[in-house]
């Protein structure tokens, strides 16, 4: 109870470090959302309406993907901008670029694949009048991805639900280095080892509670849209 009541006390009276690493966890996990939606939003939607070859193949490697460690992703970003890795000049190692690009890797399949299932939906049911409009695989592609908009709007947050929670991958690219790469996952994991838990369960708290708070969003988002569009 003790610790409890010391971890409501930083929440509530604001501490500045505690707010600096909850700043920085939204920065980076906004930021790696943005940066793989650019791409694994119209990918999705690809694969729901383009014929071609090896489209069944990416679609099980992406959907595999969904499942990939962590660990991995941060081990292959750490090869690729370690000084001897090809994007090693560049001296991005053990910066917040380096982990918005390793959570950006994480999160795509997820986003690509979710994407693929939501307009695949809309595919099925607006394929027949959008051929007859004469609309080819580009024009349907962005139709549908205006008219699933409340839904992709549901997946981009399920994308920045695993972003902000994920822990192995920054830790590894970003080194967990005070005041620039720690977020709240590896804080909490390192001030754990350390024994400090009031700052630990303050970060937990305030992580649980944006994670039920973006499904929250994701459910009335998802209701309202229904109400207002059927």
């Amino acid at each position: 109870m003790d610790t409890l009541s010391a971890a409501l006390d930083l929440v509530a009276s604001g501490d500045a470090k505690l707010v600096s690493i909850v700043l920085l966890s939204l920065t980076v996990s906004l930021s790696a959302v943005i940066v793989a939606a650019l791409f694994a939003l119209p990918l999705g939607a690809l694969l729901a309406v383009g014929r071609f070859p090896g489209r069944s193949i990416l679609t099980v490697i992406i959907n595999g993907f969904m499942g990939l460690p962590a660990v991995v992703v941060g081990l292959m970003v750490y090869l690729l901008l370690s000084r001897a890795g090809p994007l090693g000049p560049f001296g991005l190692l053990f910066t917040p670029t380096a982990m918005v690009f390793a959570q950006a890797i994480l999160v795509a399949p997820l986003l690509a694949a979710l994407t693929r299932q939501t307009v695949d939906d809309a595919w099925r049911e607006y394929q027949e009048q959008l051929a007859s409009l004469g609309a080819g695989a580009a024009q349907a592609t962005a139709t549908l991805l205006w008219d699933t908009r409340f839904s992709l709007f549901t997946v981009l947050l399920a994308g920045f639900g695993r972003a902000i929670a994920e822990v192995g991958a920054v830790m590894i690219v970003g080194g967990n280095i005070d005041g620039v790469t720690r977020v709240m996952t590896t804080t909490i994991a390192l001030e754990t080892s350390k024994g400090d838990l009031p700052l630990a369960l303050a970060l937990g708290l305030i992580l649980v509670t944006l994670v039920l708070s973006l499904n929250a969003l994701a459910f009335a988002t998802r209701a309202w849209a229904q109400r207002k569009f059927g």
